[in-house]
């Protein structure tokens, strides 16, 4: 194959998003759409990626980087063939093919653009052709082939001629590949012979065409692919079906989603075979999932490492790390920051918050535990708060193996029990406590058994 660089316009206000964001940092599955085409396009093999932007440009170079990824820069909005002409500077020497996409298509699959790529290469053409068929092509470019099935021209709605024209559902979809020398010769070529006073990238093809430069099209069926997100309606849209990808390849490697239609999943999540997913839970960022695990349903698992075997009902999770045969929920809120270690169980109406909880250990039901680190095999009664916060700084609590926590008891931080310790119910813990001992009261003091 030979070398390709891929252009990326993205310069737009993006003024009918209606938003103060640009519309290619608007996220679809957990990404920015401008994301979306730089992964695909990677996965092509691209050199490099020059991504032409100009509003919020610097935002855009912040938010999404990258290696071989570079940005020029579009100050002035002279029409889609000034843009490209923006790095000619990177491009003059370069003796391959340009890619050329708009930034507003996230939908584009691999596949397509390999099929584009290889028909360009094959048949040795100077300049190849996106297009697609719409049943309404109403707004669109028109191909117009001769008798024999050749590229002849393409014409914008404005343009039609004839109602022959107008019946055309064959449009130009903007996605092209280009010999890249002759591309920049005939993009100094073009003249701004518009309404609009744009220089129109469009205007390439009738001057290849007059230097008898070879065009071809290559045709793809799925019209969903080339979607240009102009609005939210179609931003929503474009979810929708990126989503249904997304639940249709994890279903075919072994994951049971029991309704796709309600359930939202991140592009760059992983889960393991045998996991079963109940209606309306959402799984985003990079989380990772193990094998065998019962998730939902009304679940959000954001950026979490899940263990295998885990039972997660009715629950948040954030940043966190779960472990193996670990229940959760329902009803429980997993703030960032926590590890649960293996056969733990975090029952209904506890948050949890930087803090560690031991394997086989059980906060079973209307608690907090904030930074804190509880060993193997304790029980956490209903009611128990760690009282991390005195008003200024944050405290950590800290409990050994085997301890046994009263139901409705404070551990005022900073505070330590060690291993065997026990709480009777209602203490307010506010000193250290001894491995083996039992304390009760407010404050705690080492329970005296009464002798008579």
């Amino acid at each position: 194959m030979r070398d390709l660089i891929t252009i990326i316009l993205a310069a737009g206000k993006g003024t009918r998003m209606k938003s103060q964001k640009i519309k290619v940092l608007h996220k679809l599955a957990g990404k920015p759409m401008l994301q979306h085409l730089i992964d695909t396009v990677k996965k092509l093999d691209s050199k490099k990626v020059i991504v032409v932007v100009g509003y919020q440009g610097e935002q855009v170079q912040k938010t999404i980087q990258g290696e071989n990824l570079c940005y020029v820069y579009q100050h002035e909005q002279k029409g889609t063939g000034h843009a490209i002409l923006q790095a000619e500077e990177i491009l003059k020497d370069f003796q391959g093919d340009v890619l050329v996409l708009y930034g507003d298509t996230p939908l584009l699959t691999i596949e397509t653009l390999q099929k584009l790529f290889k028909t360009h290469v094959d048949s040795n053409a100077d300049a190849t052709i996106l297009s697609t068929y719409l049943d309404d092509p109403t707004g669109y470019g028109r191909i117009v082939r001769d008798k024999d099935g050749r590229f002849l021209k393409i014409v914008e709605q404005s343009d039609l001629a004839s109602e022959e024209e107008e019946k055309i559902n064959e449009i130009n979809t903007g996605i092209y590949i280009f010999n890249n020398q002759k591309l920049f010769k005939a993009l100094h070529q073009i003249q701004p012979n518009n309404a609009q006073g744009e220089y129109y990238l469009t205007d390439v093809f009738n001057i290849l065409l007059a230097e008898k430069a070879k065009v071809e099209v290559m045709k793809t069926l799925n019209s969903n692919e080339i979607i240009g997100i102009n609005d939210r309606v179609r931003l929503a849209e474009a979810e929708k079906i990126l989503r249904r990808r997304i639940n249709e390849r994890l279903m075919i490697k072994g994951v049971t989603i029991i309704d796709p239609e309600t359930t939202y999943i991140d592009e760059d999540v992983e889960i393991g075979q045998d996991t079963i997913i109940y209606p309306f839970t959402f799984i985003e960022g990079k989380t990772r999932i193990g094998k065998n695990v019962l998730i939902g349903p009304h679940s959000r698992i954001k950026d979490a490492q899940i263990g295998d075997d885990v039972n997660i009902t009715n629950s948040v999770i954030l940043e966190s790390i779960i472990h193996e045969r670990v229940k959760i929920g329902p009803f429980a809120h997993i703030r960032p920051g926590n590890e649960i270690h293996a056969d733990a169980k975090i029952g209904d109406f506890v948050e949890l918050k930087k803090s560690i909880i031991g394997k086989g250990s059980k906060v079973p039901h209307l608690s907090y535990v904030g930074d804190a680190q509880i060993g193997e095999k304790c029980n956490i009664g209903a009611g128990t708060i760690t009282a991390n916060y005195d008003g200024k700084n944050k405290h950590k609590t800290k409990l050994g193996n085997g301890v046994f926590i009263g139901s409705n008891s404070t551990l005022v931080a900073p505070v330590e029990l060690k291993d065997g310790a026990r709480t009777g119910a209602g203490s307010v813990v506010t000193r250290d406590v001894p491995a083996n001992t039992t304390v009760v009261g407010v404050p705690a003091r080492k329970f005296k058994e009464n002798k008579r």
